[in-house]
């Protein structure tokens, strides 16, 4: 049984540790694993993650009951449950964003366990809407898009979509407003992008910025009035280093940087051990942009600390948590400070064979308020966690169920700004 916080310490940080295959949910105390809450029958969209909200909320979407859910996990220390609320969607979901005030959401459909797209639905929620009418759905492009929501007295639902690559603007209001059975939707903006291979994607709220990773690089826009304007893209080329374009892009709210992992090599997946890895960083209000090598092997995903990012990398020589300083000073550049091994795993990804499919993985979850980074060890049911100001592993966290394709983990702080970055990771 859990034990109770006493009201006078100050809730430690906790940990949302979902095994999206098993269909159960933890929330843990760390560093220490304590059980606050648990939650069962719930699949988590892996790819569409967890998207943090104002207020230490939580979003998330149940791919199996089609249901975005608003978790509270500090919620149990008050007697109240980890699932404040329940809001139906379209699955299978793809990405999650808010608004800035964590009041407009907005999910997409992709793929799902489909060889193609196939529903091209796109449902907008209004968690405070007046009428009732808290979620609607409405049809448009079938794909995999990525999706940011803009504040201001007129929201926007940006789209960024593939094959042909674009950006479509949908007015939040006008989507909340649609007829039932799914209506056909129309953009009232649409920007055309070089590439047909976007993917990654960030909003800064503070200048209204979107960002679109793609092969060419970050190609940028700009709210302006009502509207959307563009400007020119970020190259990937950096200090020197050239080749390679991310596949991930995240707002780090502490530094106010775009992360991304630039991978280049072979498109053969068989050959992912060979592929080269770097760290991709640009500093919203000075413009420098940089990049630092990482190692070959498979780096995707990463996590944003109060002092560090953390990238995982595996490879069949070992597997590593990899630790960015990441300096607020201007003028201060991040540097690879340490190299931390992480044990293997069964079932890890071979030479020769994909790194994604039918193979264990791992997530990596921070706070941007707290120096505690957690890395899941897929198929094992273990969770380790480590201390980046001291740069060791503090321990290792076991949860009844295996954690197959690595889980999904959201580390929270109390008041830690995470929801500054208000796109699902």
């Amino acid at each position: 049984m859990p034990h109770p916080v006493s009201p006078d310490a100050a809730p430690p940080p906790r940990l949302l540790v979902s095994d999206h295959v098993a269909g159960r949910m933890s929330l843990l105390d760390l560093p220490d694993g304590t059980e606050r809450a648990e939650v069962n029958h719930r699949h988590l969209s892996e790819h569409a993650g967890f998207l943090a909200l104002p207020g230490d909320l939580v979003a998330c979407v149940d791919e199996r009951a089609g249901e975005l859910l608003i978790l509270d996990p500090y919620g149990p220390d008050a007697g109240r449950r980890l699932v404040r609320r329940r809001v139906p969607v379209a699955v299978p979901a793809e990405h999650l964003a808010a608004d800035p005030e964590g009041r407009l959401l907005a999910v997409t459909t992709g793929l799902g366990r489909n060889e193609e797209a196939w529903t091209g639905l796109l449902t907008a929620v209004d968690l405070a809407a007046p009428d009732g009418a808290v979620a609607v759905r409405v049809r448009g492009r079938t794909g995999e898009p990525g999706v940011t929501v803009l504040g201001g007295p007129s929201p926007l639902v940006v789209l960024r979509h593939r094959e042909p690559g674009e950006l479509l603007a949908h007015r939040h209001g006008e989507l909340m407003s649609s007829a039932p059975s799914c209506p056909r939707a129309e953009p009232v903006r649409r920007i055309a992008l070089p590439d047909d291979d976007g993917h990654g994607d960030a909003h800064d709220p503070l200048t209204g910025r979107v960002f679109a990773a793609a092969s060419s690089g970050v190609h940028r826009v700009r709210r302006h009035g009502d509207g959307l304007t563009t400007e020119p893209p970020l190259p990937w080329s950096a200090d020197g280093r050239s080749g390679g374009r991310g596949y991930y892009l995240r707002l780090d709210p502490v530094r106010r940087t775009l992360w991304s992992c630039v991978r280049g090599g072979s498109g053969d997946p068989g050959r992912w051990p060979e592929w080269s890895n770097d760290a991709w960083w640009h500093q919203l209000d000075t413009e420098a942009t940089g990049r630092l090598e990482l190692g070959p092997g498979l780096v995707f995903r990463l996590a944003v600390s109060a002092r560090h990012i953390a990238y995982t990398r595996i490879h069949p020589d070992g597997d590593e948590l990899v630790l960015l300083s990441a300096p607020r000073e201007a003028g201060a550049r991040p540097d690879v400070c340490a190299r931390l091994p992480l044990p293997a795993m069964t079932g890890a990804p071979r030479s020769g064979g994909t790194p994604w499919d039918g193979v264990q993985r791992r997530a990596v979850a921070a706070s941007p308020g707290a120096g505690l980074i957690a890395v899941s060890r897929g198929g094992h049911g273990e969770v380790h966690v480590f201390d980046a100001d001291r740069r060791a592993q503090v321990t290792t966290l076991a949860v009844p169920t295996p954690l197959d394709d690595g889980g999904h983990l959201a580390l929270v702080t109390p008041r830690d700004g995470a929801h500054a970055d208000p796109v699902g990771r």
